[in-house]
């Protein structure tokens, strides 16, 4: 692995709002190439010494010191059901997202590439280990699997909810009480719709950008408000066929559209989020995952809603 090769990863943030994705590409002991959110990726180290911690959830192979911080770590190929063929994994990925930062282990880097999202497509149906993915694309003829790292660490450390305390919110006629969910992590879709049943709302899932700029395009072209139907679009930033910077702009484009709410949700951190979310017109912004802060977003857009109405 070269030395170098997350030296640009700041460089790569100016891809946000293009539609096209960075991915840090790696092995897991097989010839099969897998791809993580370069974004989600803070370095890349030799495997570090491993030592156990009582409260680690049984699927973690352990914990390292990296810079003077104790990091939870996961055997990513174990965690999807795969094996190493005798390859033991040699580098540690450490990525911070949803707030957290864990380590991946892995047995091999292979390097960085620039994909458009639109070239990533949603992952098959086939059940089994296909569910820790969010998308399969290629690069120079070779087939890569993108990695759910979200719903891998949800499945092996499963967080206590918080959403026991959200109150219902009132029913005013005349205000929609759906919302649009577009997010490709099976995991942050159940989440979500879990916040939005709690506060008695309902909700339509989709999976990226695409399908959601698509359904709402019909909806118009049926003669349907799409704000009449849905009271806001929380979207996730980072997915296949067309991300969420990408989707708003299409929103505030569009006249039919544009006076959709939109509230960008996404699993990654740095100051580039906030400034993009301004610059596509996203009219909120708010980092996974608080089931409270979520709802209390949501809320507020209810209230308004209502005061209007």
């Amino acid at each position: 692995m070269s030395h170098d090769l997350l030296d640009r990863i700041d460089q790569r943030t100016r891809l946000a709002g293009h539609n096209r994705l960075a991915l840090l590409l790696f092995r897991l002991g097989t010839r099969q190439l897998f791809g993580v959110n370069v974004f989600k990726v803070q370095e890349v180290i030799p495997r570090p010494p491993l030592f156990t911690l009582p409260q680690l959830p049984p699927a973690f192979a352990g914990a390292a010191d990296v810079r003077g911080r104790t990091v939870a770590v996961l055997d990513l190929a174990r965690a999807i059901g795969h094996t190493h063929d005798g390859d033991e994994p040699n580098y540690l990925v450490v990525t911070e997202f949803n707030r957290t930062v864990q380590g991946f282990l892995v047995s091999g880097v292979e390097r960085i590439v620039n994909i458009a999202v639109e070239d990533i497509q949603p992952p098959p149906d086939l059940g089994g280990d296909a569910h820790y993915l969010t998308g399969v694309t290629r690069h120079n003829g070779e087939l890569i699997q993108l990695v759910d790292v979200e719903s891998v660490l949800a499945e092996s450390a499963p967080r206590a909810s918080d959403a026991a305390g959200i109150a219902v919110l009132p029913r005013v006629p005349g205000v929609p009480h759906e919302v649009l969910v577009v997010d490709d992590s099976r995991v942050a879709r159940n989440q979500i719709r879990q916040v939005l049943e709690h506060l008695g709302l309902g909700a339509t899932l989709l999976s990226d950008g695409r399908q959601a700029l698509e359904h709402l395009q019909q909806l118009a072209d049926a003669g349907r408000s799409p704000g009449e139907r849905y009271a806001m679009v929380i979207s996730d930033i980072e997915m296949p066929a067309m991300d969420g910077y990408t989707l708003t702009t299409e929103i505030r484009r569009s006249p039919v559209l544009r006076g959709l709410y939109v509230l960008l949700h996404t699993s990654l951190s740095g100051v580039f989020n906030h400034a993009m979310v301004e610059r596509v017109g996203a009219d909120d912004f708010v980092p996974k995952y608080s089931e409270h802060e979520l709802a209390q977003r949501i809320a507020v857009r209810m209230s308004a809603l209502q005061r209007a109405a």
